[in-house]
């Protein structure tokens, strides 16, 4: 294990790519450069908050035991080797040409090699200005650092492909926020999360190139991504090769998204990885009571671009974005065939992914059919989607009434049925169990695929929130149980947790529904 501050860190990125090397952090266009360099900003008195212990192990980094390496976390000490910079990119945001974005509060430290070779890149997010900022502070208050700390590894022990967290630190500083854009800003503590991935790369790093016209830079950067990320792609159509990766890999993301019930909020092409991982933490949410239609982020609002039910066509569509900003490498028409594949690739591994929640032997296409009938049912009776699933596993091989079915599923609900929904509820559950009673698996092992393929904790926003409240005050007691919880979310063993969301949550600001401010 190697402190952060002894570490000799590589710089690949920054000496492959043209960059601006001034350290001005005026916000600026900056046309032919693919980062700016950006020194972060030091802050009055970082201090450590948490450690994720099994990333650092990963990576074989220390632990911080003196002021020096928590100075690197918070952004007061920059080492010789390393070149902090922002990452300039462009995006589509809310299905509208933004131009140039770049990283306006991410500064990336330097690349580390882990003990088995592999590289990640180290990145400090609210560590302040950047050329990227455009009329914003760099900085990141402690109510959304915590969100994407806790999320960034959450989402890891649930098995979805997302970028990491190592470190979250307080700075001793107040950042004067926003919250909902509404003229009430007000103070909030300050504080800097590590982020940690094998690179963040976003669908705008290619856009922002095409749209400039760098033909050339375009090129290098396709060619460099597809050399460290996808080396066994090679060969004359590698650039079309390499998009039906990414194609593969974005579908199997939307479809892990959907398993667990996460909803992003904010899936704008700059917040789109080019590894297909889950990144950028901010108005996300998991689904409480089961709604196709439901956003958690207020900017989203009325037109639900980026509800639940609709991320995968979102995802199509960002896809779309790229395979357009790839036009200039690549022949239009394969461009197009391949971004179409994304759809049998989706419902393949959607229809897939059901089946292992229902404890199906596998699925046909009456099976899709009855999967098709669970999502009308739970659309009209809206059940918490944790509860319920978790209840589908231990449902009695026989049902003999409608009364008997809503009341076994009594617990996941968030108000009482009507007779019509207790109908479609009994009807749905008939079928399904004359669906298992022909598995050719035994129900010992339906079950424990059920167990693997649905969680039973998942980091509800209520609890964040309380957590986050709890941190305001100096009592990190919620914090430190939901960072244990995280990490065991197919387990019982914090059952404490496995409730509904409470009454007083529906309506509570950064409960039920979140902004951008961050």
């Amino acid at each position: 294990m190697e402190p952060l501050s002894s570490k000799t860190y590589k710089k690949e990125f920054v000496s492959h790519f043209a960059g601006d090397d001034s350290g001005t952090l005026t916000p600026r266009q900056t046309p032919g450069m693919f980062y700016s360099k950006a020194k972060p900003t030091p802050v009055a008195k970082p201090s450590l908050l948490a450690w994720s212990d099994e990333l650092a192990h990963m990576l074989g980094i220390a632990k911080p035991t003196d002021q020096q390496d928590i100075d690197i976390l918070g952004g007061n000490h920059v080492t010789e080797s390393m070149y902090p910079y922002a990452a300039c990119y462009a995006g589509h945001q809310f299905g509208n040409w933004a131009g140039q974005l770049g990283d306006g509060r991410a500064i990336t430290l330097g690349e580390w090699e882990a003990p088995d070779g592999k590289t990640w890149e180290l990145q400090l997010k609210g560590a302040g200005l950047t050329p990227y900022s455009r009329r914003a502070d760099g900085r990141a208050v402690l109510r959304s650092s915590v969100r994407e700390y806790l999320m960034s590894e959450a989402m890891h022990y649930l098995g979805v492909p997302t970028t990491r967290a190592l470190s979250l630190v307080s700075t001793g500083e107040p950042v004067l926020r926003d919250m909902f854009y509404n003229g009430n800003a007000a103070y909030e503590p300050g504080a800097i999360v590590m982020r940690v991935a094998p690179s963040f790369l976003r669908f705008g790093n290619f856009e922002m190139l095409n749209a400039r016209k760098e033909i050339d830079n375009l090129r290098q950067l396709v060619d460099w991504t597809i050399n460290r990320y996808y080396p066994h792609i090679t060969g004359d159509n590698k650039v079309i090769d390499w998009f039906k990766e990414v194609v593969d890999r974005t579908a199997r993301l939307m479809v892990e998204w959907m398993r667990v019930g996460f909803v992003h909020g904010v899936m704008n092409t700059d917040n789109m990885s080019i590894l297909g991982l889950a990144i950028d933490y901010g108005p996300y949410s998991f689904v409480d009571d089961y709604d196709p239609d439901f956003t958690p982020n207020t900017t989203d609002l009325p037109g639900r671009r980026y509800a639940f039910g609709k991320q995968p066509s979102v995802g199509y569509w960002n896809l779309g974005a790229l395979a357009g900003a790839l036009l200039p490498l690549a022949d239009k028409d394969q461009l197009v065939a391949t971004l179409e594949t994304f759809k049998d690739v989706y419902w393949t591994e959607y229809y897939g992914m059901m089946g292992r929640k229902l404890g199906l032997d596998q699925v046909s296409q009456i099976d899709r059919d009855l999967i098709s009938q669970f999502e009308k049912v739970l659309a009209e009776i809206k059940p918490d989607m944790t509860i319920f699933y978790q209840l589908l596993i231990d449902l009695p091989l026989a049902v003999d009434s409608e009364e008997e079915v809503a009341a076994y599923f009594k617990q996941a609900l968030y108000n009482d049925l009507t007779a019509e929904q207790k109908t479609i509820l009994y009807t749905l559950i008939s079928h399904y169990l004359d669906r298992l009673n022909t598995n050719t698996i035994k129900r010992s092992d339906s079950q424990d695929m059920m167990r693997k393929a649905n969680p039973r904790f998942v980091l509800r926003n209520y609890l964040l929130h309380q957590a986050i409240e709890g941190l305001e005050k100096g009592d990190d007691t919620l914090f430190v149980k939901l960072q244990a919880a995280m990490k065991e979310p197919y387990t019982t063993k914090f059952d404490e947790f496995f409730q509904t969301r409470p009454d007083w949550a529906s309506a509570k600001a950064g409960c039920s529904m979140l902004s951008c401010s961050s």
